[in-house]
């Protein structure tokens, strides 16, 4: 079942943000240059993506207890509401490539935090405490490369990016 829940995910992810962008598909692939040091957590961050999409393929959706079913489902879909927001608005940045609107008014990363959502839901649907390890580990290593992606965007927007990151908190 949870191959299933994946297919909804990969077409919002690719297919939503090909079809309103062709360009943000590799905008969004792009990996900012890490330093030595942090290249480290770039491969723990895949190693991570690898064990969080491996599980879920296997993951049986367990409907017992309820109230986890339910909150499962609920961060499910809320990751999922906040992953299409973030893809449409990561579509249509501004002229100069900058994308400060929509959901990027309130987190400079919002697809990292949909993300998390979905993966917590994920693990609570299937109650598995190693999905949920993963996910823990996929989000600390994700921190570093959103470190990279905004000191690569202070360098590429120079102070709007400054004054945007600011005026917007990096997660919520």
């Amino acid at each position: 079942m949870g191959a299933l829940l994946l297919v909804p995910f990969f077409l919002l992810r690719f297919g939503l943000l090909a079809v309103l962008d062709r360009g943000a598909v590799g905008r969004a692939a792009h990996f900012a240059p890490l330093p030595p040091g942090e290249r480290g957590a770039y491969w723990v961050y895949q190693l991570a993506n690898v064990g969080i999409l491996l599980d879920i393929l296997f993951l049986k959706v367990e409907t017992e207890p309820p109230g986890l079913f339910w909150a499962g489902v609920a961060l499910y879909a809320g990751g999922m509401a906040l992953l299409a927001a973030s893809v449409a608005a990561f579509a249509a940045p501004a002229a100069d490539g900058f994308c400060q609107r929509g959901v990027y008014r309130l987190s400079r990363n919002p697809m990292y935090l949909a993300y998390f959502l979905i993966f917590v839901g994920f693990a609570a649907l299937g109650r598995s405490p190693l999905l949920l390890g993963l996910t823990a580990i996929f989000q600390v290593s994700a921190h570093w490369i959103i470190r990279a992606e905004e000191r690569w965007c202070a360098q590429r927007f120079g102070e709007a990016y400054r004054q945007y990151a600011r005026r917007v908190r990096r997660y919520l």
